[in-house]
Order: C-alpha cells, then sequence, then structure tokens
C-alpha cells in the first residue's frame, strides 16, 4: 500500500499567531511547507457597501474599525479622497495635527506588530514593554478624542477639535499611593502637546530596550534571517508596499514620492533594507519609528507657535461652533442639515493614498452628486501581502510560518473589508 506523502493541516482561525480569523491550509510534507492556501471572509463586514447606504460623515467611524490597530491613518485616506472632489484644502495646522497622529498611528502599529511578532516565535518580554508605550500614546488618543481606538477624529475638511490644554490625571485609589500618582502624573501637568513631546524624549531609549532585547539576539535571527526571502522585482510584481517593499530594498515612500499634507515641509529619512527577508523588515520598522517620532517632534514645535482654525469655515461642509449653532439660527439650519441630511458631494471619482503604516492604503470614491458615496473601493495593503502567502512560504518548515504572518504585519479588518 502506498505511503501519503503530503498530509493537510488546518492553521486558524484559533491558532494564537493566526493574527485573528486566518484559516491557512497547509499542504505539507514531514514538516516543509509545499503549499499554503490562504481562507478569508471569516470577519466580512461589508464596508464598503454599508459606505454607499450611510452619509459620507457616518462612514468616518467604519474606517477605524477596517485596520483597528491604525485608526487615524485610514480615516485620512478616505477624507482625503472627500476633499479632492469638494476641492477643499484643510487648514495648514490641521494638516500638522493630521500628520502628528499619523505618525503617532504608526508607532501604535508597530509596537503591537513587535510586540506580538515576538511573542509569535517565542520572545515573552518584548510583548509587555512595547504595551507599557501604547499605554501613553492610547492616552493621548482618548485625551484628543474620547476614544481610545475608534477616534472618528479627522473630518472632511480637517479634524474635529484642536488639541486640549490639559491632559487627563491620575487620581488615588486604593491600589496607588499620592506618591505613586504623583510620578505617574510627572508628564501630565501640561497641555497634551506638553504630554506629546515628553514621550519623544523618552521613546528613543524604548526603542534602545527593544533593540538590546532582540537586534543581536542569536535566537531572533535565527528565526528571522534567510525566512521568506523576496527580492525587489518581485515584491514589485506581488504588490507588496510600506515595510514588505522596503524590506526588499525598494525606497518607495508615499510620504517622499507622493507628498501629501505637509510632508513636504518634514525632515524624515526612509529605511530600506537590503535582503527581503524577515529580519530586514523587523529593521525597517524599529527605525520608522524612530523616524515617526523624528517627525513628531517637527510638528510639535510647528503646532506651539502657530495657532489657528483646524477645520474648514464652509458650513456645507463642516458644523458651525457649539456657541454659533446655539445662538444663531442661520448657523442651527447649517448644524441640523449636515447632521441629518449630510453634505453632497459633486459628481466625480477620485482616488486618495496615505502611507499607512502597513503599505499603501488608498480609497477610490465614485460620488453621483448625492450625500451618500455611489461606491467606495478600498485598496488595503494587507489584502496584496497575504496572497504572497503561498510564494514566501514554500520550502520552509512549518514554525516559519508563524515568523511570516508576524512578518507581514496583517490585520483581518481590512483584508475581509
Amino acid at each position: 500500500m502506498a505511503d501519503i506523502k503530503n498530509y493537510t493541516l488546518n492553521f486558524g482561525p484559533q491558532h494564537p499567531a493566526a493574527h485573528g480569523v486566518l484559516r491557512l491550509v497547509l499542504e505539507l510534507d514531514g514538516e516543509v511547507v509545499q503549499r499554503a492556501d490562504p481562507h478569508i471572509g471569516l470577519l466580512h463586514r461589508a464596508t464598503e457597501k454599508l459606505a454607499e447606504t450611510r452619509t459620507y460623515l457616518q462612514t468616518v467611524p467604519y474606517m477605524d474599525r477596517l485596520d483597528y490597530v491604525s485608526m487615524m491613518c485610514n480615516e485620512h485616506a478616505y477624507v482625503m479622497a472627500i476633499e479632492k472632489l469638494l476641492g477643499i484644502e484643510p487648514p495648514l495646522r490641521a494638516q500638522y495635527i493630521r500628520v502628528m497622529f499619523d505618525e503617532i498611528t504608526r508607532i501604535l502599529n508597530h509596537l503591537l506588530w513587535i510586540g506580538a511578532h515576538g511573542l509569535d516565535v517565542g520572545a515573552m518580554a518584548i510583548f509587555l514593554y512595547a504595551f507599557r508605550e501604547r499605554e501613553d500614546l492610547m492616552d493621548v488618543y482618548e485625551a484628543v478624542t474620547g476614544a481610545r481606538m475608534h477616534a472618528a477624529y479627522y473630518r472632511p475638511g480637517g479634524v474635529y477639535r484642536d488639541l486640549p490644554d490639559a491632559m487627563p490625571k491620575y487620581r488615588a485609589s486604593k491600589v496607588r499611593n499620592a506618591q505613586a500618582i504623583d510620578e505617574l502624573n510627572r508628564d501630565r501637568q501640561g497641555s497634551v502637546l506638553d504630554f506629546v513631546e515628553a514621550f519623544t524624549n523618552r521613546f528613543p531609549g524604548y526603542v534602545d530596550e527593544y533593540e538590546t532585547l532582540l537586534t543581536d539576539n542569536r535566537i531572533w535571527k535565527q528565526r528571522l534571517v534567510g525566512v521568506g526571502v523576496v527580492d525587489p522585482d518581485r515584491a514589485r510584481a506581488l504588490g507588496f508596499t510600506g515595510p514588505m517593499l522596503r524590506g526588499s530594498g525598494v525606497e518607495w515612500d508615499l510620504r517622499k514620492t507622493q507628498p501629501y499634507e505637509v510632508y513636504d515641509l518634514l525632515d524624515f529619512d526612509i529605511p530600506v533594507g537590503r535582503n527581503g527577508d524577515s529580519y530586514d523588515r523587523y529593521l525597517v520598522r524599529v527605525e520608522e519609528m524612530r523616524q515617526s517620532n523624528r517627525i513628531i517632534r517637527q510638528c510639535i514645535e510647528w503646532l506651539r507657535n502657530n495657532p489657528g482654525p483646524v477645520i474648514v469655515d464652509n458650513f456645507k461642509v463642516a458644523p458651525p461652533s457649539r456657541v454659533g449653532m446655539k445662538s444663531n439660527m442661520e448657523e442651527l439650519i447649517h448644524h441640523f442639515k449636515l447632521f441629518t441630511e449630510g453634505m453632497h458631494v459633486p459628481e466625480g471619482e477620485a482616488y486618495a493614498a496615505v502611507e499607512h503604516p502597513k503599505g499603501e492604503f488608498g480609497i477610490y470614491l465614485v460620488a453621483d452628486g448625492a450625500n451618500k458615496p455611489y461606491r467606495l473601493k478600498i485598496r488595503a495593503p494587507g489584502f496584496a501581502h497575504l496572497q504572497a502567502m503561498d510564494e514566501l512560504s514554500r520550502g520552509h518548515m512549518l514554525a516559519d510560518v508563524t515568523t511570516l504572518m508576524g512578518t507581514l504585519d496583517i490585520v483581518f479588518g481590512e483584508i475581509d473589508r
């Protein structure tokens, strides 16, 4: 009787290293992967279709839920597409605030990535370190928007509101005495900008700690070096963007090649890899955190010295102030119409893309002059990266599949959109 050579293994969706609800059907010869077939659709929430039944403003919170680790970057592409069709430009202060929060979001994304990727290949401590810093940045999200994750902060024409003058503080409790609370509140005495600046002063040292734990760790290198090698031409052909493309040595970053908002006014570098393997992609993302920190510091300096409006004063697009709305009949009508009927976007089509932490995140928007999109198409970076899973994993061991899942940095909200 003939021996069965290959057998099939279900990897996920409940597997802790499947990064959510991926079902990966692996064809194995012993422990060597012959074929990997990603099955998606287990988190499908019909975002593109839902957008056709919601006003333009009501769709903003759906963007947060696509990649729920990079919330504001998703919103950014969506509002930029609307602004292209409306022919409006947000105030300069709003553009700086957007860029600052894009980079805060990039750091948030990469912190979760480095923690989860470390766990995938057996490093426990890095997860705890990364979440220590995420907590500070989540507090900034909450101080500005009222929500830790699903912010809905970016609006067509600018941002919802300016940065608050005070940072929320910890209060004494049974768990912590007054001395511990004073230590926790040390950087919270001033404004949100003061708190973010204090974080940017500390953060390079934190990144050094991550590198001490991982970069020259021989187990980490054994698990990552030479795993999932993609050459530059193949990376382009597969539709890679972001760190997946730059890890293969292609210097392509929309913030430099197709600048939007105020990125052309800021000074930062684009890290690129040499070998196109998982280790290079790790190094690229670590350096990206340092560069994001550098961008945030430049934004803080500009925002301190340049007060001004943070949203356009066109009441067909942005609501009037609360004071105006409650004291003026015309503005009350504008407010009521904007939040019931919504804005009417001129007929046309537009594509807007941002350099999302995972790659190029684009929104293709078709408008027919109504108050809802006629069609919304999302270009999610994770979708293009996941389809390379078969090619990346062939010939590697079963244990390397978790490394490859980590190096892709995928979130299923945007893949199963």
